[in-house]
């Protein structure tokens, strides 16, 4: 098949240059086999309101269409006291019924309660340096006033809202690989992300320590070179670290009466401690997980890829992938938390473009970067105790198919009046993929 389409497609030089008809018109003839259907299906999708249509195309490159998603809203999410909807981006089934179900079940037993335990986020100068070490670190030393002034330009605004450069660190790491340093820097960028801040800060500081170094006397010798390999953030910011966590008296936890509310207690801790020693099991937990945060992080117009490799560096921080989440019971208390790394934003990006991320971020009562660290991680822990809560109890399937009922019937083209009698037939019988096909088939027979 790749041969194939090799023989029957060329390469194409100025893509980038052709109009976004011209664009879709090449996509369709040389890659599809119905040009007509994709023009079509990738028009349909296209804002009728124009101005909003070129706003979305200047997003990113070569843009032809837009991709949808559903746009839902998981309420009752009581957070410090204080009420919130949440609002989510995400196709999967049952995730959004799953925060909301979560969120209704601690609403009456006291809500979310979280802190901010810090907000350093971190950049690092990458270099190699053949020299001697402590020849290294006493140059490092004499130029460090250097490095903060010659950022001043980027760092001054910043700095006047109380953020900027928290320190730069020599850090030798040849033991790992020859010749390799870093300057390790550490941020705080208030309610921005702050990539472009950082980036453009680590940029100035590889640019002064080249300058100075090739400046300096104390290096002459053709053993001693320095060699800027790159500048640029991390993603990883275990020190931009928020908790959330939810407890009650155990003998409030459960509403299912066929389970004691210790056994049902019990279990749970069970399933978070097999999440915290099995691998296997910990990726799927923390999917979960996931699921909540990635749904808020979209809808805020944050970069959840960021988050997500962020989120699943700091589970293995230990040198074993285990559990984000913890569980115990303390004194009759249950208690179930979570602390995780989010390096978030509320202004800049696509916070003050994306009309639905403005809506979204005044649906959360306009927060601040450190709020909507809180509200994500409560997203991620609800999700994790709704599936949890499921796993140890009916099991995820019962309540997950239900919810997947729908896109089935979608899938099998069943009408409004089709959808409504399966609908209520599978409130009494399992949902099953096979079950809903064996059912609608019945249901068309029958006409």
């Amino acid at each position: 098949m790749f041969e194939t389409i090799q023989t029957m497609n060329t390469p194409i030089e100025g893509f980038s240059k052709l109009t976004k008809d011209e664009k879709i018109a090449w996509l369709a003839k040389s890659y599809t086999t119905n040009s007509a259907e994709t023009i079509s299906i990738l028009k349909r999708y296209w804002n009728s309101d124009k101005m909003l249509q070129k706003l979305h195309d200047e997003f990113i490159e070569n843009t032809i269409t837009n991709y949808y998603l559903p746009f839902g809203i998981a309420p009752n999410f009581l957070i410090n006291d204080k009420l919130y909807a949440i609002p989510m981006a995400i196709e999967e089934s049952s995730v959004v019924a799953a925060a909301s179900k979560a969120a209704k079940f601690w609403l009456k037993r006291g809500g979310f309660k979280t802190t901010v335990i810090n907000t350093e986020k971190v950049g690092q100068v990458h270099f190699m340096y053949t020299g001697e070490f402590e020849k290294l670190e006493s140059f490092f030393n004499s130029i460090t006033t250097k490095l903060i002034a010659d950022a001043k330009d980027i760092t001054k605004n910043m700095e006047k809202r109380g953020g900027g450069v928290s320190k730069i660190v020599l850090r030798n790491k040849t033991a790992e690989l020859k010749n390799y340093y870093q300057l390790h820097c550490t941020f705080e960028t208030l309610d921005a992300m702050g990539a472009n801040f950082i980036n453009s800060c680590l940029e100035q500081f590889a640019q002064t320590l080249k300058r100075e170094f090739t400046a300096s006397p104390k290096f002459k010798t053709h053993d001693e070179q320095l060699e800027i390999v790159m500048s640029i953030l991390s993603n990883y910011v275990p020190n931009c670290l928020v908790r959330a966590e939810v407890s009650c008296p155990i003998d409030q936890l459960s509403e299912d009466k066929s389970v004691s509310t210790l056994e049902f207690a019990e279990k749970i801790i069970r399933a978070i401690q097999i999440a915290k020693i099995e691998p296997y099991r910990a990726v799927t937990h923390n999917k979960g997980i996931m699921n909540g945060i990635d749904a808020v992080v979209l809808a805020t117009g944050n970069d959840f890829r960021a988050i997500e490799a962020g989120i699943h560096a700091y589970a293995a921080r230990d040198g074993k992938y285990s559990s984000l989440t913890n569980a115990s019971i303390d004194d009759g208390i249950f208690k179930f938390w979570i602390e995780i790394p989010l390096a978030l934003g509320t202004v800049g990006g696509l916070t003050g473009l994306h009309p639905l991320v403005k809506l979204a971020l005044e649906i959360l009562q306009n927060p601040s970067a450190k709020d909507l660290m809180q509200i994500v991680a409560v997203a991620g822990l609800a999700q994790n105790f709704a599936a949890v809560r499921s796993l140890v109890t009916t099991g995820i399937q019962q309540g997950h198919m239900k919810m997947h009922l729908m896109n089935i019937l979608n899938q099998l083209g069943a009408s409004e009046l089709d959808k409504k009698t399966l609908v209520d037939h599978f409130k009494h019988n399992t949902v099953t993929h096979s079950a809903v096909i064996s059912a609608y088939n019945s249901l068309q027979e029958k006409r």
